[in-house]
């Protein structure tokens, strides 16, 4: 279910994801508070699209990391 996080944020920005990679790195439980935040480290401009680099981190309530990644993928203009 963690996982599903950073796929929403993908979501909103209208991004098409073309590799995924997770490291879960602490379990989940029900009732966990999760924030998941993704940060833009490299975009490369192209005729109809944005090619994009994007680093994720989703922490638990207690500000501990539970999940950490990468995404590369494109933004359709």
């Amino acid at each position: 279910m963690t996982a599903t996080l950073p796929t929403k944020l993908g979501g909103d920005m209208n991004y098409i994801a073309r590799e995924l990679a997770f490291e879960f790195l602490r379990p989940v439980f029900v009732g966990d508070t999760i924030t998941c935040e993704g940060v833009v480290r490299k975009v490369v401009p192209g005729k109809d699209r944005l090619e994009v680099s994007i680093s994720i981190l989703c922490t638990n309530q207690d500000g501990k990391e539970v999940l950490r990644g990468s995404t590369e993928g494109i933004v359709r203009a």
